[in-house]
């Protein structure tokens, strides 16, 4: 147990943006909450839910932090903990934020979920918890990270939870990591004596308007845990799409009234029979 939290504690952070993500409402930690996993799963489980957010929880990276288990195991476990309702990946945009960029998400619940709760989630049906001071904030992991984007930026801890409050007005205004990294990074002089003050300096300056529309949750599409194709809500039980259940796709009923319906049919019949005018020279 002590070698594993000490790889916890070592475990290295993903990109900033990417990452675990912790699902909203979860209950407390217990002593018994993965007691319900077979031995394997319940292993990467807690070792997974004693990460910070942003950790990198891809197979290969767990891999290398929990050696008991190879890859090939680590990504069957995890596809089992999506079927047990403790994982999602998908695809997360930002409503409002004025770009087409999807940003990668894999979430995570300590929590069991069914379909019903990650289909609400999807949907934006599910209250988002109110923020928490985390060991290591959405803006911290961004700082931390400014030195690995631009050497001549890089910062202490110390600097880092000086600035933490001053990203977190930007992330509140709608900002996404990508914004912020650019304001910190882009038309750099040649040599930066003092990277705080300059990061402050921007941050300050360069800060974006107080949001002028309400707020709307992101936009998110799940991922079916084993063809990793996108889909509705509805359509992924246990984390899998029909066709991967071995179930027909259903066919998706049509929204238009039966009167539309038979208009539309009748221009189609009459567009098929009508003989092309020829073109006189």
């Amino acid at each position: 147990m002590a070698d594993a939290e000490l790889s916890a504690a070592e475990h290295p952070l993903a990109n900033p943006g990417y990452g675990k993500r912790s699902a909203p409402g979860q209950k407390p930690a217990t002593a018994h909450d993965f007691d319900h996993l077979p031995p394997r799963e319940a292993s990467i489980a807690g070792y997974i839910d004693r990460l910070d957010e942003g950790a990198d929880i891809s197979y290969k990276t767990l891999a290398k932090f929990i050696p008991a288990y190879g890859q090939c195991a680590i990504r069957t476990a995890l596809n089992n903990l999506v079927r047990a309702g403790h994982l999602r990946r998908g695809l997360e945009h930002t409503a409002g934020s004025g770009s087409q960029h999807w940003v990668t998400r894999t979430w995570w619940s300590r929590t069991a979920r069914d379909d019903e709760w990650w289909a609400a989630f999807q949907r934006g049906d599910v209250p988002e918890d109110k923020p928490r001071r985390q060991t290591r904030s959405r803006a911290f992991i961004l700082l931390a990270a400014l030195g690995r984007e631009e050497p001549m930026m890089s910062l202490s801890a110390q600097d880092c939870t000086a600035l933490e409050p001053l990203v977190s007005e930007w992330f509140e205004r709608g900002a996404d990591e990508r914004h912020i990294m650019h304001a910190l990074t882009a038309g750099l002089p040649q040599q930066v004596h003092r990277p705080v003050a300059l990061a402050r300096t921007r941050l300050t300056t360069k800060i974006p308007p107080e949001r002028t529309e309400p707020y709307r949750p992101p936009l998110r599409v799940l991922e079916c845990a084993t063809c990793g194709d996108p889909a509705r809500p509805e359509a992924l039980l246990s984390g899998e799409c029909a066709p991967c259940r071995g179930e027909p796709v259903p066919v998706p009923r049509s929204t238009l009234a039966p009167d539309e319906v038979r208009a539309r049919a009748a221009e189609a019949r009459a567009a098929a029979t009508r003989r092309p005018e020829r073109s006189h020279t």
